[in-house]
């Protein structure tokens, strides 16, 4: 009897479990069907989003590329400004150093012209004029008056005064040996 239950339970079994199979096939395929539209709506709203982030990043590149070009274009206008100031400033110099040599020049033709004026004076009035001036600038001229001519000069002169001189003559002598 056993036997004759199972034979006849087992179809039950079989065909309530392939049923249920059936069923729960229709099921899964009803559910992957909603979620395959519900993924098909995702992909394509993540599609434009990657268009815009697309169009995005290329004019994004555009604009960083237009403002590159325009720093670059910038540099180069300020490079040439400073090679202009450059080049202006190396001329300025040399005629700064030109000029600075003509005042040189100017400066010792006036103090050779000072000088051969009391060198053709007296030596007594020669003397009482260079004592009175500052030693500072007596000295230029002494330092242009010749050897013989200077001697004459300072023994008319006040001794004191000679001697001040004297010693910032040989001071200058000193430094231009050196």
């Amino acid at each position: 009897m056993f036997k004759m239950i199972a034979i006849l339970l087992v179809p039950f079994f079989l065909y309530g479990e392939e049923k249920s199979e059936k069923s729960t096939l229709f099921d899964c395929t009803k559910i992957f069907e909603e979620r395959k539209g519900e993924l098909v709506l995702e992909l394509n709203r993540i599609d434009d989003k990657e268009q815009s982030l697309q169009a995005l990043k290329e004019a994004t590149n555009k604009l960083l590329n237009e403002k590159k070009r325009r720093l670059e274009k910038q540099e180069g206008e300020v490079n040439a400004k400073l090679n202009q100031i450059s080049s202006k400033e190396q001329r300025i110099e040399q005629m700064l150093n030109e000029n600075k040599k003509i005042l040189d020049e100017i400066e010792k033709l006036k103090m050779d012209k000072v000088s051969n004026t009391y060198s053709k004076m007296k030596p007594k009035s020669a003397a009482s004029i260079l004592g009175e001036l500052k030693p500072e600038s007596a000295l230029p001229i002494l330092l242009n008056i010749k050897p013989k001519t200077l001697a004459k000069i300072f023994a008319k002169m006040d001794p004191i005064k000679a001697s001040k001189l004297t010693k910032l003559l040989t001071k200058v002598d000193r430094e231009e040996v050196e």
